[in-house]
């Protein structure tokens, strides 16, 4: 009985660290209480150290790179219980969400994970010898090649996925379904011109 559970009790860890670090306890029923953060006393230092400068950006993106950290954590949890790198599910989830048969070539690959063509060689090696991916003659190219999921690459890029999920739902939590909705909204228009530079 220890044995079955105890799986379930290690995945979920970093989620409960998440909640119990960033969740004020508090009636339901009452207005949660405004908290300060590490953010808000840089800024204050800063204001009192360089009052000659406008230090509102670091408002949000102060906060945008320390969640970063924690998300960066929480995704090498995640993918660690299934034996992965984060390179290594951004590769295989690439070529999952490819849909049947899951095969990309090569240069798919790279618009899709924004790495160089050097690296990319060099992964995909590393995942056919692990047997998660497989290397395939692309009919289309004589001189090309195709690159495939196997039924355990896969496997694990589904489990990883679900275990990721998770702890992102962790991080989420205390923001509404609406709060969601409306902070990806404006995180979009951050992102969008980044997406969009040519090359």
């Amino acid at each position: 009985m220890i044995s079955s559970v105890t799986p379930t009790v290690h995945r979920t860890n970093l989620a409960v660290k998440i909640l119990d670090a960033k969740r004020l306890h508090v009636d339901k029923t009452t207005t949660l209480i405004s908290m300060e953060d590490e953010v808000d006393r840089l800024v204050a230092a800063w204001r009192r150290e360089r009052p000659d400068l406008d230090v509102e950006p670091l408002e949000v993106l102060s906060r945008v790179s320390r969640l970063a950290r924690h998300l960066d954590r929480a995704r090498r949890l995640a993918f660690s219980e299934h034996n992965l790198e984060p390179w290594e599910f951004d590769v295989l989830t690439a070529l999952r969400r490819a849909g049947s048969p899951y095969q990309l070539s090569p240069g798919q690959l790279l618009t899709q994970t924004l790495v160089t063509s050097g690296t990319m060689t060099n992964r995909i090696d590393r995942l056919a010898k692990k047997g998660l991916v497989e290397r395939l003659p692309d009919p289309s190219d004589r001189r090309g090649v195709l690159v495939r999921l196997t039924d355990e690459g896969r496997d694990r890029a589904d489990q990883a996925l679900a275990g990721l999920l998770e702890q992102e739902r962790a991080i989420l939590a205390e923001l509404s379904r609406a709060q969601r909705g409306e902070l990806a909204g404006l995180l979009r228009q951050l992102t969008a011109p980044f997406d969009n530079i040519p090359g």
